[in-house]
């Protein structure tokens, strides 16, 4: 079966958007006094739980009660409903963190394009118009036919109906899509369940993972994709 479309989580596949600085900063203009470094070791805590046992319902509820539980985590003590959502409020208003684009993903978007392939993005995010106004900003929206966000569809991964519609839209089978993702749940067995081929992409890991199976780097992503051409098992 040949690969016709490839498609991309945004944050922590395309580009960083950890900004743990910024975020100590917000929530201290909201009254919480959380260190950065602390922040970070919650996220990282709470996003990998959060992919585990992934909450279904309203794609805003989901991403008000993951700051909820961040910032609780790195406070050690509970936070209101009413203090995650002022914090997230503000974080949606901040517009100075650059999102720098990972240095794989450019040469991995530029060797997909070469040969064709459709390129899409599927975000659990605020909104399609946020999405790609951070991949302008990075300097590579261009590369993307079409933009899907859980925030503008109100369905959010790893439902399989937000995968339905980015493949839809971009007028292939779910059988002729690789989604690539940073996260094992949410993202590749998320895809999968949908019927597309996806990889886990781990920058941390080994690459050795086969359930789902894992990369390191998106440079990676394009031998993906020839396997599949060729008949291989991913």
């Amino acid at each position: 079966m040949h690969v016709r479309a490839v498609l991309f989580d945004l944050g922590g596949t395309l580009v960083d958007e950890r900004n743990y600085t910024g975020w100590s900063d917000l929530a201290r203009r909201c009254a919480l006094e959380v260190e950065a470094d602390e922040l970070a070791h919650a996220f990282v805590e709470v996003e990998r739980e959060f992919d585990e046992r992934p909450p279904g319902g309203d794609p805003r509820e989901v991403r008000l009660e993951f700051w909820r539980a961040t910032l609780g985590r790195a406070l050690d003590r509970p936070i209101s409903d009413a203090t995650a959502a002022r914090f997230l409020a503000a974080v949606q208003a901040s517009d100075d963190h650059p999102y720098p684009v990972f240095s794989d993903a450019r040469r991995c978007l530029e060797r997909l394009q070469g040969e064709h392939r459709k390129l899409g993005v599927v975000s659990n995010s605020t909104s399609e118009a946020r999405v790609r106004a951070i991949l302008d900003r990075a300097g590579i929206v261009d590369f993307f036919a079409r933009v899907v966000s859980s925030g503008t569809e109100g369905v959010a991964k790893p439902d399989p109906e937000i995968f339905h519609r980015a493949v839809g839209r971009l007028e292939v089978r779910p059988e002729e899509a690789l989604y690539v993702g940073n996260l094992a749940n949410t993202d590749a067995r998320g895809a999968r369940a949908a019927g597309l081929h996806a990889v886990w992409l781990n920058r941390d890991g080994t690459g050795l993972g086969i359930d789902p199976p894992e990369i390191t780097s998106l440079l990676e992503v394009p031998l993906c994709v020839h396997l599949l051409d060729a008949g291989s098992a991913l």
